[in-house]
């Protein structure tokens, strides 16, 4: 028995050890067709450079791990620290996110070396049984996929905001499969229950706990909103019409000037759309990308429907696979598929669904507030998620740079209601 327990410790050891450098490496591998210029470059005050994520997700493991179980541990710079501290008060003062695009010094190479020296030093507690550490290495990881996750989309806005319009990676595929015809599958509503089932694999706290729902009877789209929809919505005047918009949604498109989805660019032959392999003209047929909630909500009053609860969302979601798929590698495959269909989520053999996972991320009505019940981690780690439940939406599903493992119907994910250069989609609900 005593032989048998020391295998399954040694198995389980290996396993973190491996999975530890699988996700650390895959974080790497996102940057390498990037020029050395691309490292240091924020587009906008919510994106971040390759660079800050790169030592950011290294930051964590020291600040959380390292200084905190290793005796003696000695940081690898002081002032790493301030610099790639984001938004945790409680273990000092993060430097300011607006400035982390002109921060030139650390170099690419210091950075690399920082996580070099910072994955060296976490090896021996990557074997360790306290199950307090244990979980903090499984955080740890799971916010760096995240992490992973920003880091395309932050590339993306700063490639596809440079009038050059250059590609990430020239041989991104198309994806070609036609979207399924727009039907609706209804729900009887009644008593339910969303949330994470606590001990069952990971999730984050504001995913707990479980709790009962009660729903009135709905109906909810069996696929995303297509770029061809979506530009009819255009064609008809949608950006034009007050009437379509929340208050604040609409004082948002008159200050900005909004009057298409990001990265679409109207030209003399038609909208064209920059993805990650570049400009090309707009694929009707694909699910529209990169849209507010106020976006959303407009579109969805003009085709008289709403936008899903996020309890009903994830009722329809419940028993479909997550389809994640492998991560987004470095040539390219973030691109938003029509997808496959997935089997039915509801007892009534007519409900099935594409497009719930590994395309876009939905905009539901619900706005990001904590569960009955909810309690966030304590220490310094409670900062993870709870303070942010104050003006923001829920997002449900995932998308095309969504690493595996962070799909799932619980999972949710927010945003304010202008922000678009997420791959943030659309599913209408009535």
């Amino acid at each position: 028995m005593s032989e048998l327990s020391s295998l399954n410790r040694a198995g389980v050891a290996a396993s973190a050890v491996q999975r530890y450098a699988t996700v650390r490496a895959h974080t790497a591998a996102l940057c390498e067709p990037l020029a050395v210029e691309d490292y240091g470059v924020q587009p906008f005050v919510d994106a971040s450079p390759p660079k800050w994520h790169l030592a950011h997700t290294t930051w964590f493991f020291e600040t959380f791990l390292l200084k905190a179980s290793v005796p003696g541990y000695t940081p690898f710079h002081p002032a790493f620290e301030h610099l790639f501290n984001s938004y945790y008060n409680g273990v000092g003062e993060p430097f300011p996110r607006p400035r982390r695009g002109a921060l030139s010094r650390p170099t690419v190479a210091e950075v690399l070396a920082y996580r070099h020296h910072v994955d060296e030093a976490m090896q021996p507690l990557l074997s360790a049984e306290d199950a307090a550490i244990r979980s903090r290495i499984e955080l740890g990881l799971h916010h760096e996929q995240q992490h992973q996750e920003l880091i395309v989309t932050d590339i993306k806005a700063n490639l596809g905001g440079n009038p050059l319009r250059p590609a990430y990676a020239a041989d991104a595929p198309v994806p070609e499969a036609a979207p399924v015809a727009l039907a609706f599958n209804t729900f009887n509503g009644g008593k339910g229950a969303i949330g994470h089932v606590e001990g069952a694999g990971f999730s984050f706290d504001n995913e707990l706990p479980r709790h009962g729902v009660w729903l009135r009877q709905f109906a909810i789209a069996n696929r995303l909103t297509t770029n061809g929809e979506y530009l009819a919505f255009m064609e008809d005047g949608g950006y034009e019409q007050p009437g379509l918009w929340l208050s604040d949604g609409w004082a948002w498109r008159c200050q900005q000037d909004v009057a298409a989805p990001l990265y679409w660019q109207r030209k003399e032959d038609g909208w064209w759309e920059y993805q990650l392999d570049g400009e090309a003209p707009i694929r009707a047929e694909a699910p529209v990308a990169h849209v507010s909630y106020f976006e959303a909500d407009a579109y969805a009053r003009w085709a008289g429907c709403r936008l899903p609860t996020e309890a009903e969302w994830e009722t329809a979601a419940a028993n479909a696979p997550t389809a994640g798929g492998e991560p987004v590698k470095h040539n390219g495959d973030a691109l938003p598929a029509a997808g496959p269909d997935t089997p039915p989520s509801d007892p009534a053999p007519q409900a099935s669904f594409a497009q719930l996972f590994a395309c876009c991320w939905q905009w539901t009505a619900s706005a990001y507030a904590p569960y009955p019940g909810y309690r966030p981690l304590a220490g310094a780690l409670g900062e993870y998620n709870g303070k942010f439940m104050s003006g923001q939406q829920v997002l449900r599903g995932s998308s095309c740079a969504t690493p595996p493992g962070h799909a799932r119907a619980t999972y949710r994910n927010f945003f304010y209601p202008k922000d678009r250069w997420q791959f943030t989609g659309i599913r209408l609900a009535r």
